[in-house]
């Protein structure tokens, strides 16, 4: 449990930094012209008892709780394909815990200032909301919105689902870090308006894994209502599989754990007893064996997702918009341009090397593989597996969810090209993630610094602050700038976000349509 500060005295800070919510009253910090609480419980910790459960109501505390610093990350790696926090952070699995940032200056409506909830990526596995982009400070800066990001559960505590192993005395549930989302987004309904912020106009928005979280939760039939409009990033908008495959996963993990874990007996022990019992470090590198697996075992997968469970997911996210289930809201979505140059190295999960796309081709209709090889063909040798890998994932799943939600309602599709010219140099362009450094002004971070050693660096802060403008009117009134139209089937007019921006109709038309006969229904 987080420290509780009970004070006997008088309060004597000012009214407007002591708040109360639910479980309590917490006390925020003044910060350059912000308002900040942080790592305010949002539910009760999911330990002992509640480990692998749905996430519980907030334990109340007495007098007033400091929420001037971040909560503890959770559970992450410290080594393997994903990289997490250092082992100086805090961590542990106490981390369900939010934080909201607003403008000092008090909102000139009656309804609150807009919201905006920002759900950090990391593969599901790291990552956290201390990260630059959950602390949102040129987005409060504005004056403009309220801002709120918070911590899930990740790794096998939130991404993999162990429901087979259930039993009557020790339930263990699915979806947990896709249900600690929904619960925050709970906590922000009911308690936002005490910050200045309308919970009427909530936006949630998020990158890589944060966008999958986002595209999940407008097919997650317990967020309806919760949101008002969304932001995709770079989602990998197909991460969501079936229980056929994510039980595959739990009995892979299950015996790799027994390999691992210092605890008593584990051999003998049953797979439900085993997983309660585990220590986190062991279940993170359980988590990392079967991650550094998953690519080859099942080529165009990643373990650590939301599982289609028939009950809390009850169906795919895509044929949740194929049918025009999932919740009617606004929707942004796209991605940068060379999506897939980030994933070699050490971080390689695309179906990017030969035997993987070979697995990734026999799922597809035969009649569409020639022009599937055509198109890529074209490309520089050293680019086109790259590629392949990064559209299969990230590009053409977020088209299809693009013109399917154009159907139904308002939909802008983007695509981020701009990249400091070092980055062109490598060979890797507007690679995964740059786009979070411009859209949040984080350019005098050492890595963004060195990215535009060799020029860029204007057109790049150029390129963020109007990306961010977009995000802020989409937020406050529900379409971006007028220069960007919403997407249709027909035109498919997209914003292509470089030094000068441009309205492209249908880019990449050609390997959009090839890749709507290789994959109808992946």
């Amino acid at each position: 449990m987080s420290a509780i500060l009970t004070h006997d005295a008088p309060v004597t800070v000012p009214s407007r930094l002591t708040v109360r919510v639910t479980g309590g009253i917490v006390r925020g910090v003044q910060e350059d012209g912000m308002l900040a609480w942080r790592g305010i419980p949002y539910a009760a910790p999911p330990v002992g008892d509640y480990r692998f459960r749905a996430p519980q109501p907030v334990v109340a505390w007495d007098g007033i709780r400091d929420a001037s610093t971040f909560g503890r990350i959770a559970p992450q790696p410290y080594k393997g394909q994903f990289k997490g926090a250092g082992p100086k952070v805090p961590s542990g699995e106490d981390c369900l815990t939010i934080n909201v940032l607003r403008p000092a200056a008090p909102s000139r409506t009656s309804l609150g200032r807009p919201v905006m909830v920002f759900i950090h990526g990391g593969g599901y596995s790291v990552g956290s909301s201390r990260e630059f982009a959950g602390r949102g400070e040129r987005f409060v800066r504005s004056g403009r919105v309220v801002y709120v990001s918070f911590n899930y559960r990740l790794g096998a505590l939130g991404y993999l689902d162990f429901s087979r192993y259930s039993t009557p005395e020790r339930p263990l549930e699915s979806n947990l870090g896709l249900r600690d989302q929904v619960a925050a987004l709970r906590w922000v309904r009911e308690n936002i308006r005490a910050f200045g912020g309308n919970p009427r106009n909530v936006t949630v928005f998020g990158e890589s894994a944060g966008g999958n979280a986002v595209i999940t939760l407008m097919a997650t039939p317990s967020a309806a209502g919760l949101f008002a409009r969304a932001i995709a990033q770079s989602a990998p908008t197909n991460a969501a599989f079936s229980t056929a495959l994510t039980d595959v996963w739990a009995t892979e993990f299950v015996h790799e754990l027994r390999k691992i874990t210092s605890a008593p007996d584990a051999q003998q022990a049953d797979p439900n007893a085993l997983l309660c019992s585990a220590s986190v470090s062991d279940l993170a590198h359980a988590a990392v064996v079967l991650q550094s697996r998953t690519p080859d075992a099942n080529p165009g997968t990643f373990c650590l997702v939301p599982v289609v469970d028939g009950d809390f997911l009850p169906e795919r996210p895509l044929d949740a918009f194929r049918h025009g289930r999932a919740h009617r809201v606004p929707l942004i979505i796209g991605t940068n341009e060379r999506k897939g140059s980030m994933f070699r190295g050490r971080v390689d999960i695309l179906p990017r090397s030969p035997w993987r796309i070979v697995s990734v081709y026999d799922k597809a209709p035969l009649s569409s593989h020639d022009a599937m090889r055509a198109v890529y063909s074209r490309l520089p040798a050293n680019r086109s597996a790259v590629d392949f890998g990064g559209d299969f994932v990230f590009w053409y799943p977020s088209v299809q969810i693009g013109e399917l939600h154009s159907r139904v309602t308002p939909v802008y599709v983007y695509r981020f090209d701009m990249a400091p010219r070092l980055m062109h140099l490598l060979g890797i362009g507007a690679t995964h993630g740059l786009e979070l450094f411009a859209l949040f002004e984080q350019v005098d971070v050492p890595v963004a610094r060195a990215m535009s050693m060799l020029g860029g660096r204007a057109a790049f802060i150029g390129a963020g602050n109007r990306m961010r403008r977009h995000w802020l009117r989409f937020a406050c009134t529900g379409r971006p700038d007028d220069v960007w139209p919403t997407y249709t089937e027909t035109e498919r007019l997209t914003l292509i976000i470089d030094a000068k921006d441009r309205i492209e109709s249908d880019p990449r038309g050609e390997r959009r349509s090839v890749w709507q006969s290789f994959m109808p229904e992946f």
